[in-house]
């Protein structure tokens, strides 16, 4: 079945998002940042925030685990936006291939807090040009959840065996191919962009 639809993953194949950004101005010592960041301030800390919960309740929260960090773990909501680091060149060259194809139709899926996803929508101006996002704070759900996936699908109407998904995480992808799309990883960007090209024959 022919591809139709291409949905990309944001942050990582987009949008280079990254707590270091912020935290080098912080703490000013990789070894302690590293620490902070692989211990206290995580990515599966990070991913509640991503499936609804607020930032003032996990950042309470996790100050009361960690009351040395109390400042460090107030700054992941105050210093959130030194967290964006810019674009992903090639992740943007492919959605500019797709939209001058005339072929495709783009959508976005991807893992964002219902809270700082209206910055990055505001500073990244190609954010507009998708015909449809699924942002996980605002369902209450994440990748590699299949429901998200299944809201994607339901919402927008779209065929599984028709839509070619490009995220960085073969996690997601796994899934993805569970509901029977078409995938591509996107963890190192310049091969992830040619598979794509070759698969959507731009």
């Amino acid at each position: 079945m022919a591809i139709k639809n291409v949905v990309f993953d944001f942050g990582g194949v987009l949008i280079d998002w990254n707590p270091r950004y912020a935290y080098k101005q912080v703490f000013h010592d990789d070894e302690k940042m590293e620490y902070f960041l692989n211990n206290i301030c995580t990515g599966e800390w990070n991913s509640q925030m991503d499936r609804g919960r607020s930032f003032d309740e996990c950042i309470a929260e996790l100050s009361t685990e960690h009351p040395e960090y109390k400042e460090q773990i107030a700054m992941w909501k105050t210093k959130w936006e030194d967290m964006l680091g810019g674009t992903i060149a090639q992740g943007l060259e492919l959605l500019n291939a797709v939209k001058k194809s005339g072929k495709y139709i783009p959508y976005g899926l991807t893992n964002w807090s219902a809270e700082t996803f209206p910055i990055a929508y505001k500073r990244f101006p190609f954010l507009n040009d998708f015909e449809g996002i699924v942002v996980s704070g605002e369902e209450k759900m994440i990748k590699p959840e299949k429901g998200i996936f299944l809201t994607l699908f339901e919402r927008y109407h779209l065929n599984p065996e028709e839509s070619l998904f490009i995220d960085d995480k073969e996690a997601n992808l796994a899934t993805a191919r569970s509901r029977g799309m078409h995938t591509v990883l996107f963890a190192d960007p310049e091969e992830g962009y040619k598979k794509a090209l070759k698969l959507l024959k731009l």
